[in-house]
């Protein structure tokens, strides 16, 4: 056998060199979702639509927010993402609206209605919905291997985690051990002691009056907020309107007191949101124990102006 030339040995390198980088590039990408549904893609994929705002906030805080071409309506962080395609929320997306922008996957919630005909009609879904802490950390490395950036993940968690902890660290003794009731929506729903705000309650060092078996977000009968008599209350601008007025709630400490603490919109688009922005969420908490411990807290001036939203 004739051995091979400088130049044949060059070429064959050169061969094997591009050999590995398409493989290494066009490596397909499974994920397993929060279904159970185990979902293939063949590349790293180039065209999102997400449907989730703590999913396209986790995209683009994972830098490739470039690559979502279309969004819920709820969807509005970062700034870049309200001049995309506006797709409906969970119960009206356009299906011909989402089809036309041609994406490679769709980043949904498993809540979502839209998931089986989008699947129907051959379209990728990958379904992804957090509501505890351990779940945000699982969700960030699902989204980091979808786009190829899991080392990318596991440092935003890390962040994130230790920034929770730095809001816990500026806590001054007085702020600790209050006890709280946090309403998530009206009806009454409250955040429980299970879902990521309830977490980041306890982390910092707040007694959340609703148990853990009750759920992460479970619909209370106001009675049982009476009974418990929280000293600080936390409600989204909406929903805050005839707090005090509710039956019973002028005997609850909080309501005497003047320690509720209401989030105005751009406030409770961070807090309901499972994603990068938990560290923001802990420092807006932080604030509140603090300013509670001092004595009332202000309510905001500012009239409500938002559209109806809730738990995203």
């Amino acid at each position: 056998m004739k051995s091979m030339g400088p130049l044949s040995r060059a070429a064959l390198s050169l061969a094997t060199l591009v050999l590995t980088a398409t493989s290494a590039v066009a490596a397909p990408i499974t994920i397993q979702d929060d279904r159970g549904h185990t979902v293939t893609l063949p590349d790293v994929p180039r065209r999102i639509v997400s449907l989730l705002p703590s999913l396209t906030e986790t995209i683009c805080e994972l830098g490739d927010c470039a690559k979502v071409v279309g969004v819920d309506r709820f969807s509005n962080f970062p700034a870049s993402v309200q001049k995309l395609p506006r797709l409906g929320g969970l119960d009206d997306t356009s299906i011909e609206a989402l089809v036309a922008l041609k994406p490679d996957v769709v980043v949904a919630g498993v809540s979502a209605r839209v998931i089986d005909r989008l699947e129907g009609l051959g379209l990728r879904v990958v379904a992804l919905e957090p509501k505890s802490m351990n779940d945000v950390q699982r969700v960030l490395g699902k989204m980091g291997r979808l786009l190829g950036k899991e080392d990318d993940a596991r440092r935003l968690w890390n962040r994130v985690d230790g920034h929770i902890a730095q809001s816990a660290a500026t806590l001054p003794p007085a702020a600790r051990g209050l006890s709280v009731y946090y309403e998530v929506d009206a009806g009454p729903y409250g955040a429980g002691t299970a879902s990521f705000m309830g977490e980041i309650l306890a982390r910092l060092g707040a007694r959340n009056i609703i148990p853990a078996e009750l759920g992460p977000f479970p619909k209370l009968n106001p009675e049982f907020i009476v009974r418990a008599d929280p000293q600080v209350i936390m409600v989204g601008q909406r929903n805050a309107a005839g707090l005090p007025q509710r039956p019973g709630w002028s005997a609850i400490r909080a309501v005497k007191q003047q320690r509720i603490c209401v989030w105005v919109p751009a406030e409770s688009d961070v807090l309901v949101r499972p994603g990068p922005r938990m560290s923001e969420a802990a420092a807006l908490m932080a604030r509140c124990l603090r300013e509670a411990a001092q004595g009332p807290v202000a309510w905001p001036t500012t009239p409500f102006n938002a559209p109806p939203g809730g738990m995203r």
